[in-house]
Parts: structure tokens; sequence; C-alpha cells
């Protein structure tokens, strides 16, 4: 059996989840758009250069989710995916993903599993890793906080491991581990699996793959 493992955004989507979902609230009139605008555009340039506080990230991407109900942000999310998602699903995406269907496929992102969840569905891959919004257990309603480890940088390695564990797998359960990532954020994940695979990588990590001798291939 082979493990595996996709990134989301930029990698599987020719383009970012949470940067649209942003750019859909604004849209939707539910959310400040110059002040949403700005730190968006901050927080996704910070990302593309390695240096996202991910903790104020977290706060920034999950803060809207709590002013409103879960029945009215599923509706919205649905209309999230027609207008924003399905258009931005790389051409090449389905057919990579047919390519390993008889393998364990993960989705593992550090956006949140209320972004991501409906677009790994939409995309038919049964598991998904993402970073958490933390819920009131009581009302349902999500927090506007995370909980746990974001999956971010090594992050991504400490719950693939958390996850892999609780399947009652390990990194040997595997005769090959694939990732395949757009970004230099990934490099501890792809540093880790036996066969990393850059996808229309941004400049540092297209240098590393370069430099490593690793598959660089193009979704686009």
């Amino acid at each position: 059996m082979n493990l595996a493992l996709f990134d989301l955004d930029n990698t599987l989507l020719a383009g970012d989840s949470d940067f649209e979902w942003g750019q859909f609230l604004i849209s939707r009139g539910i959310v400040d758009p110059e002040l949403q605008a700005a730190k968006n555009a901050a927080f996704y340039a910070d990302y593309k250069a390695g240096t996202l506080d991910i903790e104020a990230f977290m706060t920034f991407q999950m803060g809207p989710l709590s002013h409103h109900s879960r029945a009215e942000l599923s509706t919205w999310h649905a209309e999230f995916m027609a207008q924003h998602i399905r258009p931005m699903i790389a051409p090449g995406t389905r057919a990579l993903l047919e390519r390993h269907a008889n393998d364990l496929c993960v989705i593992i992102t550090a956006t949140n599993s209320f972004v991501t969840g409906p677009i790994a569905r939409e995309l038919g891959v049964p598991h998904l890793i993402a970073s958490i919004p933390a819920i009131n257990r009581q009302s349902g309603r999500f927090t506007g906080s995370a909980s746990g480890t974001p999956a971010f940088q090594a992050g991504k390695i400490t719950r693939l491991e958390d996850w892999l564990e609780s399947q009652a797998l390990w990194w040997d359960s595997f005769t090959h581990s694939y990732f395949y990532s757009d970004s230099h954020n990934d490099l501890p994940l792809l540093q880790r699996v036996s066969q990393p695979v850059a996808v229309d990588p941004d400049d540092t990590l297209r240098q590393h793959a370069q430099q490593m001798g690793w598959q660089i291939i193009s979704l686009r």
C-alpha cells in the first residue's frame, strides 16, 4: 500500500481557497471590505514569503466564523463552492487523483476544515487533515479560535503522524509515500516522504526540488 498526500491551495487548486473565502465574504458584504482585503493580502504575502505568523493568521481566518450560525455558514459555503472553488480546480487534478485511486489518499492543508472539508468531498479524497476551528459544544457554533496544532509547516508532520497512529499505521506501513505541494512552507513534509513532488512550485521550492532531483510537475 502507498500513501498519497496532497496539499490543496495552489496545488490541487489553481488558487488559494482561504484567500478566496475572504474574497467571497467581502463580495457578500459579510465583513468590512477594506480591513478584510488588506489583512487577507498581507497574510497571503507572508505565507508566500515563509514568514506567516500562524497563530495570528488562524485568529484572523476563523474569527468571522464565530459571528454566524452553522446553517448560515453552510448555505454560504455552497455558493462559495459554485462560484469560487469548482472553477479553480486545476485541470490536471482529477487525473492525478485517479492515478492514486488504489492508494491511501489524504489532503493535508493549513486552511481550516470548515473551508476545506467540502472541497475534499468534491474531489473525492476520503481523508482530510486541516487546521481545526474550535467549537462551542453547547451551541455548536465556532468560537473564532483554533483547536490543536495547525497543519502548517512542521505541524503537518505532527498532525499526519497522529492521524496515522489513530489508523494503526506508521511510515513503514507503506511501500511508497508521496507528497504533492507547491510551497516551500511544506519542505518539512516533502523531506519526510519517499517521493516528494513539486507541483507548480514557488521559486524557493522549485530551486530546492531541482537541487534535490525531485520530480516537478504542473497540473495547470
